[in-house]
């Protein structure tokens, strides 16, 4: 039998600026629940318990939820969903919110989930499976140009290669299947067609067929401005986007949502967790370009603020089966998110990098820790490529924008990167 009482002790799972967001929302609650994090970062340990166990490590994380009396675990990154650690936390009757590693193959596998979109008649681009070289390249070769090569596993956001040249989709298939590039991630690919539009992302809170559609966003991926350079795994994004109207929102439930929700339950899945769509907007209507069975990285830190339901609410009411009739209550400011990064990522980059954070920043602008450490004399420093967040809530997406370029530039870091852009392409628009 659910239970309707909100839990007084959260163990939120992962360290980077996701997690330091769902932190913070969550000790908003009006419930005033214990939050801890395990592993956290050098953020998150200013409003949170943190734990030295890793995000991996499934035995160490049930043991921890066991030995501190958690009541409610919410997993923010997708390797533990892959190992089973919501499997191993039901096991041990601990609440989770999260699916388990069937669930997770969603994202954990590429071909998994375009077999399934396929086999449901979800909107999705035409693609080729492939795991020897010669065939791979010969389906390359018979395809239209831009195309997209895909790493079937998990690359950290970074197994995705759109090339805009014949020679360019020739490499990438090569670096996967023969070069290694991204280990056993890349040892089967999935070879699409491109598709051309803009993209948005839809976060669902699903529990078996009962789902909630939280507020738009649209992501960032590319390194440089003007969507330049290669993928990475988020460098800003800004909620509502706008060119989601409603009339497209109802149309991407309709054509998309419900029945993405209701294929993984007809595949048997007993889904509760973030099901995020990544929709491409073309010409000829929406279309899906992925899975993933968490929560966004970097569109949490802009979506949860928007929200004035409480977060714990919603997301016990999901690992309870109770979320039937559940209704959302949206902000109608905008907000932006601008990752701050170490320079050179996606590849390499320098870390322990000092970090000199302003001493005060205007109200609505939070800043969300990603990789971030203290050194031994108690700075904050760079731990990562991801390094911030910064997230500012406005009445307009102008003003949010305004507030939070102005924190980025008054932050000191000799590595700093940001892009200049974020929220630019929804400006120009209107």
């Amino acid at each position: 039998m659910a239970s309707t009482a909100l839990p007084r002790h959260v163990l939120v799972v992962g360290s980077g600026g996701r997690e330091h967001a769902l932190v913070l929302a969550l000790r908003n609650s009006p419930a005033r629940p214990r939050v801890s994090c395990a592993p956290g970062n050098a953020g998150i340990a200013q409003h949170a318990t943190c734990f030295s166990v890793a995000a991996d490590n499934v035995s160490g994380l049930v043991e921890l939820a066991r030995r501190e009396h958690v009541d409610f675990v919410v997993v923010g990154p997708e390797v533990p969903l892959s190992l089973g650690l919501a499997d191993a936390l039901q096991a041990a009757g601990i609440a989770v919110y999260g699916p388990t590693a069937d669930g997770a193959r969603l994202e954990a596998s590429k071909t998994f989930t375009k077999r399934l979109l396929l086999k449901y008649a979800i909107p999705t681009a035409a693609a080729g499976f492939f795991t020897e070289l010669d065939s791979a390249l010969a389906y390359v070769r018979t395809r239209p140009i831009p195309i997209v090569i895909k790493a079937d596993g998990l690359a950290a956001g970074k197994g995705v290669v759109v090339a805009a040249t014949l020679t360019e989709a020739e490499s990438a298939v090569r670096d996967m299947l023969a070069g290694n590039k991204y280990g056993a991630a890349g040892s089967q690919i999935l070879i699409e067609d491109c598709l051309v539009g803009e993209e948005t992302s839809i976060l669902v809170v699903v529990s078996g067929r009962d789902y909630v559609v939280l507020p738009t966003s649209q992501d960032h991926k590319r390194i440089g401005d003007g969507d330049t350079g290669p993928n990475t795994g988020g460098m800003g994004t800004y909620s509502p986007a706008d060119i989601v109207t409603p009339d497209l929102l109802a149309q991407i439930e309709r054509d998309i949502v419900q029945p993405s929700v209701n294929a993984i339950a007809d595949e048997g899945m007993a889904f509760c967790g973030t099901l995020f769509i990544g929709v491409m907007l073309t010409a000829h209507g929406p279309s899906v370009l992925e899975y993933n069975t968490r929560f966004g990285d970097p569109e949490t830190q802009v979506v949860l603020p928007r929200l004035e339901s409480d977060l714990l609410d919603l997301l016990w009411r999901a690992a309870q089966g109770s979320l039937a009739g559940y209704t959302l209550r949206v902000k109608s400011a905008h907000a932006v998110c601008v990752v701050i990064a170490a320079r050179g990522y996606p590849d390499a980059y320098p870390r322990g990098d000092v970090i000199q954070l302003p001493t005060t920043i205007p109200g609505g602008v939070a800043i969300l820790h990603a990789g971030t450490a203290r050194d031994q004399d108690g700075n904050f420093t760079t731990n990562g490529g991801r390094v911030l967040g910064v997230t500012a809530i406005a009445p307009t997406l102008e003003k949010a924008a305004a507030d939070a370029y102005a924190v980025c530039a008054a932050i000191e870091c000799r590595s700093k990167y940001y892009r200049r852009d974020i929220g630019a392409r929804q400006l120009h628009r209107r």
